[in-house]
């Protein structure tokens, strides 16, 4: 049997939860769906650190973006509405959704530094970065899913219609183009729910899909952080609607390897101790394995690109095996699909992991070669290079920071395959300061609206906390939008 509502949501994530409760609290009448079960609906919201940025002024924030985005220029509409309503957000999350927010301290490498700081801009170069004054989150603290559940607490308070298990398939439109509900489908079968204001996207990215991945981001595999069900359900239902994309290559990736029986795959991250290079296909050395990133970006070779953006291999010594884990674990970074979801918790001294074949061990480096498939002569080389980097405390290769510099010593070794980890897909479905979808034209779509993942305002580079500030600045942007029209039209019936 169908269903009518003002306003339908998709995606039960920071954006489509801001979009219901800003709809519901306009006074619509709001379905939100989401494909996923209980216990895993909400995307990488779910398994995020679930902290945004507090910008200074609307003013600083707005000159950030731009320089952010640098020789891809968003429109300036969408700038001005993207730095007011993150201006807001923090007094949204407390006096509309109810939750005890606060600042979260610290370094997010405390495994080395050990101090307590405020999280400073990761561009601090660029015009605007004094905007920045730290991260907000629930708790004040990063992950375990705080962001989601306050958020599903505040639609519950309202009593709002959650519909999960339900995936959404088709937009329903009229013959005007008209976006005036959409089909789902679930065990029941399928159906369809009418969305008299429209219909808010707010599905996540496309991280999840392997054909998607390969066409736009032209990474060779699909490896998530975050949720493995962000298959591009969004992306697909709007292009069919007629939308026009807006920065498909851009994304956040981090170093992170797969393993069997996971679905997503492990952060890839050397806290404790630096004693690691990177190694390429053939076994020579062949980056700066730690150049200073934003979330996503590095500045490298004088322009800011992708980091990483190709398949390597670490190769590391016993000294580092047993300084701590290489995949941190949820009392360090309570952040991702496998920690939070899967329950994994990384071996302290990484020795199940070596057990489990994840990690490669060899005595030698001539050994350790084979197991990674490179020239033994060419890694060998390579470490002796990289060491005498380390021993005359300037690396002439790559310009790696020379505080970083520590050289691999005696076997045994070990090494794993990292591939480029997409924490999240930027790109989706181009919408404009009200969040309305766009066709190529440059038209609205009547009726669909976009917030988060599926589309966020990100050109190029990105800040922390960012991401969960742009979902649910345009979630609010969305559900105001759709509710105003759902309820005018409803008047007129």
């Amino acid at each position: 049997m169908d269903v009518a509502a003002d306003v339908v949501v998709l995606g039960h994530g920071a954006a489509g939860c801001a979009a219901a409760i800003e709809a519901h609290d306009a006074g619509a009448r709001v379905v939100l769906v989401d494909k996923m079960p209980a216990g895993l609906e909400g995307g990488n919201t779910r398994v995020s650190g679930g902290a945004w940025w507090e910008p200074s002024s609307a003013g600083r924030a707005a000159v950030y973006l731009r320089s952010l985005c640098g020789e891809r220029p968003v429109p300036e509409p969408v700038i001005a509405a993207w730095a007011e309503e993150c201006t807001r957000t923090t007094a949204w999350m407390r006096e509309v959704v109810g939750a005890d927010v606060a600042v979260v301290p610290g370094t997010l490498d405390r495994g080395i530094a050990g101090t307590v700081v405020e999280v400073p801009p990761e561009f601090p170069e660029l015009e605007g970065s004094d905007a920045v004054t730290g991260w907000r989150a629930v708790g004040g603290a990063l992950g375990r899913s705080r962001l989601l559940t306050a958020l599903a607490a505040a639609l519950a308070r309202r009593d709002i219609t959650v519909l999960l298990g339900t995936r959404a398939e088709r937009l329903v439109q009229d013959a005007e183009g008209t976006v005036v509900g959409v089909q789902v489908t679930d065990d029941d079968g399928t159906r369809t729910i009418r969305a008299t204001g429209g219909v808010v996207l707010a599905t996540g990215g496309f991280e999840g899909d392997v054909r998607m991945v390969r066409d736009y981001l032209r990474l060779p595999q699909t490896l998530t952080w975050g949720s493995p069900h962000n298959t591009g359900d969004g992306h697909r239902m709007a292009q069919k609607a007629g939308a026009d994309l807006w920065h498909m290559d851009n994304m956040t990736s981090i170093e992170g390897f797969g393993v069997p029986g996971f679905e997503s795959g492990f952060y890839a991250r050397f806290s404790f101790r630096k004693g690691f290079l990177y190694v390429d296909a053939d076994g020579r050395r062949c980056v700066d394995e730690l150049p200073r990133t934003g979330h996503g970006q590095a500045r490298v070779h004088g322009a800011y690109e992708h980091v990483p953006a190709r398949s390597l291999h670490a190769v590391f010594d016993e000294e580092t095996r047993l300084a701590g884990p290489i995949s941190p674990n949820a009392a360090m970074l309570p952040v991702g699909w496998n920690v939070l979801v899967e329950g994994y918790e990384w071996s302290w001294d990484n020795s199940v992991e070596v057990e489990k074949g994840w990690l490669h061990r060899a005595d030698t480096l001539e050994d350790l070669a084979p197991l990674i498939g490179v020239d033994p002569e060419l890694l060998v080389a390579s470490v002796a290079r990289y060491n005498a980097a380390c021993a005359a405390g300037f690396d002439e290769q790559f310009g790696r920071d020379p505080s970083t510099l520590v050289a691999l010593g005696a076997g045994p070794y070990y090494a794993f395959t990292s591939a480029p980890m997409v924490a999240w897909s930027n790109g989706g479905p181009r919408r404009n300061e009200h969040a309305e979808v766009l066709d190529p034209f440059g038209d609205p779509i009547p009726g669909l609206y976009a917030a988060g993942g599926v589309s966020t305002t990100y050109s190029w580079c990105k800040d922390g906390g960012m991401h969960i500030a742009d979902a649910l600045a345009f979630g609010r942007i969305a559900g105001r939008r759709s509710a105003g029209r759902g309820i005018s039209a409803r008047s007129r019936d």
